[in-house]
């Protein structure tokens, strides 16, 4: 090998498979399966990964996770000759349940951006209620469900939760609604953190043109009053993942205000013991329609 080969081929085998997902085991069983290895090696060297051999093993990578038989994979891979056709591997399957089998794979792989691309496409053929109630909420119970499992794979769900949350924030960040006028509040009350199904909300009203003050997650009682006295919203939503979040005071002793504004509560924190006069929704649906008619639409 030469020295410019020498210096080139910086990769271990177990520098390789960390870094695209694998055992070090699979990395040699597709070196002797399918001739995809590190180009460079010879007898009695350690094996070493060039650059070149590092971008056709992720591509294969995506191309598994895509689907993609690795006999056929590696075939696409070794055509390979650099970094441009990383993007090309994206999601794109008609059948529901078949995109979440392998949006999971991909999750499983911490491939952020596969799992990005195939969300994507369905949001722009479906929209993002759509997207939410078919793909991501089954796709989130299937990783929920594996770690209590495994107990393993919390680094999977705060993976996926950020891709979805990135993807949202900058659905909600591209609608211009500066000239609409009684904005909606959103927010998860008092010590709740979680705040995907409230920004999935905020995504799908802006979607619709409705324009939204997103306080997001542990917002205190004061900062919920002070925005209502402030800006009169035609309608409150307020989340609460965990009972012990899910305060009745938040509503009863909201300022008064003309109009009075539509209060609405989701979030399985929300049970049968609070007050019946609380307006609860039971899903992404449900709340985007209540809140239709409350701004008017």
């Amino acid at each position: 090998m030469s020295q410019d080969q020498s210096a080139e081929a910086a990769f271990t085998v177990a520098a390789v498979a960390r870094r695209i997902g694998v055992a070090p085991a699979t990395l040699r069983t597709w070196s002797r399966r399918y001739g995809i290895g590190p180009t460079g090696h010879s007898e009695g060297e350690h094996r070493k990964y060039s650059e070149l051999d590092l971008a056709r093993l992720i591509y294969m990578r995506k191309l598994i996770i895509s689907g993609i038989s690795p006999l056929d994979a590696s075939r696409q891979a070794l055509e390979h000759n650099g970094r441009a056709n990383l993007d090309q591997v994206t999601l794109q399957i008609e059948k529901d349940h078949e995109l979440i089998e392998q949006l999971h794979r991909a999750a499983r792989g911490l491939d952020c951006d596969l799992l990005e691309s195939g969300i994507q496409s369905h949001l722009e053929r479906h929209g993002i209620e759509a997207t939410w109630h078919a793909v991501l909420v089954p796709l989130l119970i299937a990783v929920g469900d594996e770690w209590k499992k495994s107990g393993t794979g919390t680094e999977i769900e705060h993976l996926l939760s950020e891709v979805i949350l990135r993807i949202f924030n900058t659905k909600i960040a591209a609608v211009d609604l500066t000239n609409t006028a009684r904005p909606v509040l959103i927010a998860s009350i008092g010590e709740e953190t979680h705040c995907l199904a409230i920004t999935a909300l905020a995504a799908a009203l802006a979607e619709r043109g409705i324009a939204v003050q997103f306080l997001g997650p542990r917002t205190p009682k004061a900062a919920i009053h002070e925005v209502v006295r402030r800006s009169a919203p035609a309608a409150i939503f307020l989340w609460a993942q965990l009972r012990k979040h899910a305060d009745a005071s938040f509503i009863t002793d909201l300022p008064s205000t003309r109009p009075k504004p539509k209060v609405i509560v989701g979030g399985p924190g929300w049970g049968a013991k609070h007050h019946e006069q609380l307006h609860r929704v039971q899903d992404l649906t449900g709340a985007c329609a209540d809140i239709e008619r409350a701004v008017g639409l």
